[in-house]
């Protein structure tokens, strides 16, 4: 038995569907790991999420779009491939499920987040210390947009970025961090100035969030500056790693309202449905939020992150034995016919089987064709998850 256990893998999602549990009324295996998907009961200090949402901008089909989203969506829509991303889903299903298959290193923890954090060492390769930037940092648009190497450091994670200086999160640094009130005092500072950067504002304790008074030039800036989408992405992560899972709830609903009703931030439609979303953790916020995105969306027949669609499964033996018993009368009536006829038959039936290879080349050469462009595709979608 010991051997058997010894050699159980962890098998990966292979499609969008195994990576995905939000519509799934059952719990999954691992939702009780640390860090692992949390069950839809737990109390939030905001209430549930649905009254969280409703609350702030109520789901109403009649609800007027400004006219410049209703106009983006009809041009976006026509030139946008409607697929869900797997790359994107299987990214974040390791992500909510606390990564599965990785493995702590081998050397103790250095917890140089955590010292990072608690001003003993600079961030490398640049040396600034972190109250240097929560005191100088904080409104100078510029640094933050066109330097790279801040982000891995003030919002860390359990996976590599392009900022190979910084390093990842273990499970003991995160609890230490999480018991160190100076590290999560500083942690909130950071996330602040980053809102501030988007044209956002925190308003309590409990990370209710709303425009800032810049909020115009930011968000036109936001909308413009696509990778700040994913730094986005990497902050929502890093504040369910630190302790701070329920702030994300407010800020992807603010930014889906933004994108999808006021039309400030339509460039980011996409990356809120198909990342921003499932940074979260429960399903019972990831299904508030795209119920209420789904009121929003335009055109609504193209809105594909909803709950999948029961499948007809045809009367048993309709179809089939109707087509089975033509077949068997029209073979018995063609032996009755004349030899003539028969052999018309014949050369019918090897015309038949030329146009039907002929159809199986077209169709074979069509899928080839069809299958590099899908490579293409899928390595434009593998591009995006690479995190900052």
């Amino acid at each position: 038995m010991g051997n058997l256990m010894g050699s159980w893998r962890y098998k990966e999602p292979s499609t969008v569907e195994e990576c995905d549990s939000t519509w799934e009324t059952d719990s999954e295996s691992d939702e009780h790991q640390p860090g692992g998907e949390e069950e839809d009961t737990e109390q939030l200090d905001h209430g549930s999420p649905q009254s969280f949402i409703h609350s702030h901008c109520l789901c109403n089909h009649s609800t007027p779009l400004s006219p410049f989203l209703s106009q983006f969506g009809d041009m976006m829509e026509s030139s946008t491939r409607m697929k869900r991303s797997f790359y994107a889903a299987k990214d974040l299903y390791k992500y909510r499920h606390s990564y599965p298959n990785y493995k702590e290193p081998r050397q103790p923890s250095e917890y140089r987040n955590l010292r990072f954090y608690l001003n003993k060492i600079p961030l490398v390769p640049d040396g600034i210390y972190i109250e240097e930037i929560l005191t100088k940092w904080r409104g100078d648009y510029e640094k933050l947009e066109h330097n790279h190497t801040y982000i891995q450091w003030l919002f860390p994670l359990r996976e590599q970025g392009l900022n190979f200086y910084a390093q990842e999160l273990t499970q003991d640094e995160i609890k230490e961090f999480q018991s160190t009130r100076d590290a999560k005092r500083r942690f909130l500072l950071a996330y602040t100035i980053m809102l501030d950067f988007f044209g956002i504002k925190l308003l309590d304790k409990n990370g209710n969030v709303a425009r800032a008074l810049n909020w115009q030039d930011r968000f036109q800036h936001l909308n413009e500056s696509q990778h700040n989408y994913l730094r986005i992405t990497r902050i929502l992560k890093s504040l369910g790693e630190l302790g701070f899972e329920s702030f994300k709830l407010p800020l992807v609903h603010l930014l889906l309202e933004e994108a999808l009703v006021e039309g400030t931030l339509p460039n980011m439609r996409h990356s809120a449905l198909e990342y921003f979303i499932y940074t979260l953790r429960q399903h019972a916020q990831r299904r508030a939020l795209l119920r209420f995105a789904q009121c929003h969306y335009q055109p609504p027949e193209n809105f594909i992150w909803g709950p999948p669609k029961k499948k007809r499964i045809p009367a048993s033996g309709s179809t089939v034995m109707k087509a089975g018993k033509n077949e068997v009368v029209e073979r018995s009536v063609g032996k009755a016919r004349s030899p003539r006829e028969g052999r018309n038959n014949l050369e019918r039936e090897a015309d038949d089987v030329d146009e039907r290879k002929s159809g199986e080349w077209k169709t074979a050469k069509g899928s080839m064709v069809l299958q590099e462009v899908r490579g293409r595709v899928h390595l434009e979608e593998y591009i995006e998850t690479i995190p900052l």
